[in-house]
């Protein structure tokens, strides 16, 4: 018997045009009923456990699948770390360079006043900030 959450994970892929494999579904599982932040890595250590069901290629492809179908949203926190967030309703993103964790912040959190110029042709599809901050080093 499959259960509501295997279908509701079933259909929520489908919902954006993704084929619900099996990887993909040991997956999303694992990403949406924690919500949150996870690296590839982070996901696959959870995926796997001690054994190796899922390959690390997949999990970058599915994660990257995804995101390109709106599943997830990539958080780019520097050029060697990529996150992806469960959450795919507009926020930024507070990252902490010392501690690795990243947490979400609304974005009535942030004002932006002004955008600069567009490029002629093109319109505005999102502004994504991410505050970076270390711990401080006086603070006992």
């Amino acid at each position: 018997m499959v259960s509501e959450a295997h279908k509701d994970l079933a259909g929520l892929m489908r919902g954006h045009g993704i084929l619900p494999t099996q990887q993909r579904m040991m997956l999303a599982k694992v990403l949406f009923e924690q919500n949150g932040h996870f690296s590839a890595d982070q996901l696959m250590r959870q995926v796997n456990g001690d054994s190796d069901r899922v390959s690390k290629a997949t999990v970058y492809n599915t994660l990257g699948l995804f995101a390109r179908q709106g599943l997830l949203r990539e958080i780019i926190v520097d050029p060697t770390r990529v996150f992806y967030c469960t959450n795919t309703e507009p926020h930024h993103h507070l990252y902490n360079i010392d501690t690795g964790e990243l947490q979400d912040i609304e974005t009535d959190s942030l004002v932006i006043s002004d955008l600069p110029a567009l490029p002629e042709g093109t319109v505005a599809d999102g502004v994504d900030v991410i505050i970076r901050v270390r711990n401080d080093s006086d603070v006992n």
